[in-house]
């Protein structure tokens, strides 16, 4: 047993204090993804429950105060690598190495913090089904959430950007899932391709800096002078000192740095191609992309044996883009990531829901994997399709 967690532990987990649990990198996420934890009254007695995640399952058990200490410390100790608690006036963060080795971050919550995110009040964490457990929860105002117009300065979210909210939300849990991959000794380099209004740029800032305690630096590209020059404004505003913006296109980024995450949302077309080259030949440890507007391989595909759903425009239209994003997926996984295709947000509030997750397995530069690679090309072969991301990382094989 680690003292320094059963320590935590038993002050944070109390009746008194303790707002939400999430164990997360799973190291058998065939098993189990991740769980949730929150304090409900179950018949007027303070409970915990907790929601396990297993494939498109979700199952709930509930325990005591004091059994939640001892499940918490199995569960990191055989299963999960990374814990973040939210207290009322302090948010934790434990992070678990390969090796075993344990890291605890704890953040004193201010109400005049920059960019605070601030946790729920107790009474509103124990209404049972009632306020979901956000990374940033509503009633409390998020500064440069209220700048962009989501929120009001009392913290409501405004009804027209609900939708913003909730993708805003999702987004950082997918940051939170890859925090064990950046690095913790040295700045943080992150690059988003594609910015537009940045409110994902001001997100991951504020979340990696103020609550995960980060040193981070983001820089924001994007072709819109407008758009970046409001953003440098809003960042100035902030005091969002290593958060910067600069105007250019993908195409033509040519800076050697190495990058440790790399975020492109909604990239039109050959955009997305472009910044996960960049994002692969720069070593980048983590990329989340989320795609639009695949139209290269629509216009090139010709196929004999699916020549009858090809020959309808709306079915060959939704094909190219599966087609397309499979097989950036799969050069990804050629080349050495952990690669994988999600569901970004649920299809009622975006079309444009699948977001392409990898994570470098090592350190080293990316090789590719010839019988990976041989793979999708016999694939490109079978479609009638020459994919720009397949030439671009082809040209050092």
């Amino acid at each position: 047993m680690d003292t320094k967690l059963h320590d935590l532990l038993s002050e944070a987990i109390t009746p008194k204090t303790f707002v939400s649990l999430i164990l997360s990198h799973s190291r058998t996420p065939l098993t189990v993804t991740k769980v949730k934890l929150r304090p409900i009254l179950l018949k007027g007695a303070p409970t915990i429950q907790a929601e396990r995640f297993s494939g498109k399952q979700v199952f709930h058990s509930n325990m005591t105060y004091e059994e939640t200490v001892s499940y918490i410390e199995k569960e990191l100790e055989e299963t999960f690598m990374q814990a973040e608690i939210s207290e009322q006036t302090r948010s934790h963060t434990i992070l678990v190495s390969k090796k075993g080795t344990m890291t605890i971050k704890t953040r004193h919550l201010k109400p005049d913090a920059p960019g605070m995110v601030g946790v729920m009040p107790g009474a509103q964490a124990l209404a049972h089904n009632k306020t979901k457990a956000y990374i940033l929860p509503e009633g409390t105002p998020v500064p440069y959430l209220v700048e962009l117009g989501v929120m009001t300065p009392q913290g409501r979210v405004v009804h027209a950007r609900y939708d913003k909210f909730r993708q805003i939300n999702r987004f950082l849990e997918f940051i939170r899932d890859v925090v064990p991959y950046l690095p913790t000794d040295r700045q943080v380099r992150i690059l988003d391709f594609g910015c537009g209004r940045s409110y994902l740029t001001f997100a991951i800032y504020d979340y990696l800096k103020y609550h995960i305690g980060l040193n981070v630096h983001i820089l924001g590209l994007d072709l819109k002078q407008s758009v970046i020059a409001d953003c440098s404004a809003l960042a100035e505003k902030l005091h969002y000192d290593d958060l910067e913006f600069r105007c250019g296109d993908v195409a033509d980024y040519a800076e050697d740095a190495s990058i440790d995450l790399m975020v492109t949302l909604h990239a039109c077309d050959l955009a997305t191609d472009y910044a996960l080259a960049h994002a692969v030949s720069h070593n980048a440890r983590v990329i989340l992309s989320v795609p639009c507007c695949q139209h290269e391989l629509n216009r090139q595909m010709h196929c004999d044996a699916l020549a009858i759903p090809f020959s309808y425009g709306l079915i060959k239209e939704r094909t190219a883009a599966l087609f397309t994003d499979s097989i950036r997926a799969a050069l990804l996984s050629a080349l050495g990531y952990e690669a994988q295709i999600l569901e970004f947000i649920d299809t009622e509030h975006t079309p444009k829901n699948i977001l392409i997750r990898a994570m470098k397995k090592g350190d080293a530069p990316a090789t590719p994997d010839p019988a990976k690679m041989q793979e999708i090309r016999n694939l490109c072969a079978f479609l009638g399709v020459s994919p720009t991301l397949l030439s671009l990382l082809s040209a050092d094989e």
